[in-house]
Formats: structure tokens, C-alpha cells, sequence
């Protein structure tokens, strides 16, 4: 892969949009595979189209239409191994101390993208309010469910098309007030293996709400789709195998504010949040960590950058990965020389 060099990342030689391989397979598993596939197909199939053409337009209980797609997600065989919250020690999630630790109605979800799972999995947990956001607009472009889906397969796009109807995302919580957002800040998917420049939408937002970064990692790695196109491929890596993991990591939530790092209700506890930080990192690398001690951002100057690097720190730190100077006009190059080259 040195031809696809200049897209790897100048300080860390990540390459954020290259495919994932899969593992080498055993030639006596391929009928296996096969059956898998064939059993998988049709079941996949009738549940996708009896939710995306009828179950999601019908005003019934969001209840129904998460089991719905839980079931869509155990068909192929994809698991949620694990699930760490920031401050919540693991088997706490329903103690008093997770309260404020998952999104809720109101707060803003900002979550990595690497494959067609990611919505699935979102809409299955928090059944939220999709947009699309871009690298140069502070607007935001309400989406389905379907349309986050048919996003991790699309083209990268440098601005919204002409006629897009945008809205700031302040807007948007208060057109939406019982209902959590999910926003894909990077824009495009990755292979997971970096987080690109954060979009400046979340920037939009009024400085009392709350931002979730979320990170989803899958095991095997190949069910990313850091390329567009090739759904036909995705859909077989999916079904033919007996099974997928998932592994997900919420942040403490931040705010559009260099000024508000943690209500005071939660500063008393921030040492124990940070000694639970996802993926056995370690403390003294966190963005709260100085020196040896804990500390905020009281004192820095209130600039919408420093708020992206917030949201993007975390999310990387989740994923233990790091940040890259990659975006989305250097994955559309990307995406041209890829094509060409493999035609």
C-alpha cells in the first residue's frame, strides 16, 4: 500500500481511509460461510424492509422499533461484548452514579463512524435524531435512519449539495426536545484507525447542552467501510461470518463552552471518572491530567477550536487511536485515485 502514501497522516502515519483486510480464511470454512450467508440473506432481508417501509413511519412506541432492530443486529451474528462509561464502573450502569452518565433527551450524541453498524447500533440504543454535517458549515442536514446507513456508502462531499435545507443545531434541540441527537462529526467514515478533523456544527449549540462523544470498534476490523461503495462486499463480510463484536466507550459529556468542564454536582467524583477512561488508558495522558493533577479549562481562552479538540481528544482516547490532520478533501482525492486504480 506505499502508493497510497501521501494519505497517510504526517505525525502519526496513520492511514485513516484505507480498507481493512480480512483475516485469512480457511479454505475448509468456505461452504460454512456460504451457508451462513444463505440462511442470513432472506431473514436480514424481510426485517430490513418491514422496519425502513413500514415500522419507522408508524407512530408506535420506540420501544418496539428498538427490538426490532436489535433483531436486525443479532441475525448476522453482531454481538455488544462491551460497553465502558466514563465514571460508571462496569455492572453500575443502573446505580444512582450513571445518571448523568448516558445521553438523554436533549443532549447531543457526537459518535465516530466506521461502518453501517454505527447508526444501527445508535438508533437500537437512544432511537435519535440523525444529521449530516460538513467540514466547512456550521448547518446540519436532518436524516433518517436509512439515509445514516446509505451515508457510510456514499461519497464524500466537500459542502451540501444546492437546495439543502440546513439548521443550526441549537435549533434543531429545541425542534426536537424529547429526543437525543446524533451528529457524525468527522463527516465521513474512517477505518477507525484515526479521528479526523471535527466538523464545526457543534459549534452551533447553545453552551448548557450536553455532548456525548461516543466511539464504536468492531472486531473483526474488515465490516468498516472507510470507502465508498462496495456494498454488495460489505453485506457478505456481514452475514458469512458466524460473529462480530462490538465494543462501545461513552465519554463524560462536555459542553460548548471552554468554560463549563463538569457540573459541580459531578467535579466531587472527576478523579474516579478518569480512572475508568475506556480502553486501560493511561490517566496521566488524559486532556484532564497536568502535571500530575486534574484540571480544567478555567482560565483558557473560550475559542470554538479548542471545543472541537475537546470532543476530538475524547473520542480518540476512547477508540485509543489519535487524532490526524486528514480530512474529507484529502479522503475525495483518496477515493478518485482508489477507483481509478482499481478499474
Amino acid at each position: 500500500m506505499e502508493k497510497y502514501s501521501q494519505f497517510r497522516d504526517k505525525g502519526t502515519a496513520i492511514a485513516p481511509f484505507l480498507p481493512i483486510p480480512s483475516p485469512p480464511a480457511n479454505v475448509l470454512w468456505t461452504p460454512i460461510h456460504a451457508l451462513l450467508f444463505a440462511l442470513r440473506l432472506f431473514p436480514v432481508l424481510s426485517i430490513s424492509l418491514f422496519y425502513f417501509l413500514l415500522l419507522e413511519i408508524l407512530p408506535i412506541p420506540t420501544t418496539i422499533k428498538k427490538c426490532v432492530l436489535w433483531l436486525l443486529l443479532a441475525v448476522p451474528g453482531v454481538w455488544w461484548v462491551d460497553l465502558q462509561v466514563d465514571g460508571v464502573k462496569r455492572g453500575r450502569l443502573s446505580d444512582k452514579q450513571a445518571a448523568g452518565a448516558l445521553p438523554n433527551a436533549g443532549d447531543i450524541v457526537a459518535s465516530s463512524f466506521t461502518s453501517p453498524l454505527d447508526p444501527l447500533y445508535l438508533a437500537g440504543i437512544f432511537c435519535p435524531v440523525f444529521v449530516r454535517t460538513w467540514p466547512g458549515a456550521k448547518g446540519v442536514q436532518v436524516i433518517t435512519l436509512w439515509g445514516a446507513i446509505c451515508m457510510a456508502f456514499s461519497r464524500p462531499q466537500l459542502a451540501p449539495p444546492a437546495g439543502t435545507k440546513l439548521v443550526e443545531l441549537k435549533q434543531l434541540s429545541k425542534r426536537y426536545p424529547d429526543s437525543i441527537i446524533c451528529v457524525f462529526p468527522e463527516s465521513t467514515t474512517t477505518n477507525g484507525r484515526g479521528i479526523l478533523p471535527l466538523s464545526p456544527a457543534i459549534l452551533t449549540l447553545d453552551p448548557t447542552t450536553k455532548i456525548y462523544p461516543v466511539n464504536l470498534r468492531y472486531t473483526p476490523g474488515d465490516i468498516t467501510t472507510p470507502v465508498p461503495g462496495g456494498a454488495a462486499t460489505w453485506v457478505w463480510k456481514l452475514l458469512s461470518k458466524p460473529t462480530h463484536q462490538m465494543r462501545v466507550r461513552i465519554a463524560r459529556p462536555l459542553y460548548n463552552s471552554t468554560s463549563i468542564d463538569t457540573p459541580k454536582t459531578e467535579k466531587a467524583s472527576a478523579v474516579d471518572m478518569d480512572m475508568d477512561m475506556g480502553y486501560e488508558t493511561n490517566i496521566w495522558d488524559s486532556p484532564h491530567m497536568r502535571n500530575g493533577l486534574h484540571v480544567g479549562w478555567e482560565g483558557k481562552e473560550e475559542t470554538g477550536q479548542k471545543v472541537l479538540d475537546r470532543v476530538g481528544e475524547d473520542l480518540a482516547r476512547l477508540g485509543r487511536v489519535k487524532r490526524v490532520g486528514l480530512g474529507l478533501k484529502e479522503k475525495t482525492e483518496f477515493v478518485k485515485i482508489w477507483k481509478s486504480r482499481r478499474r
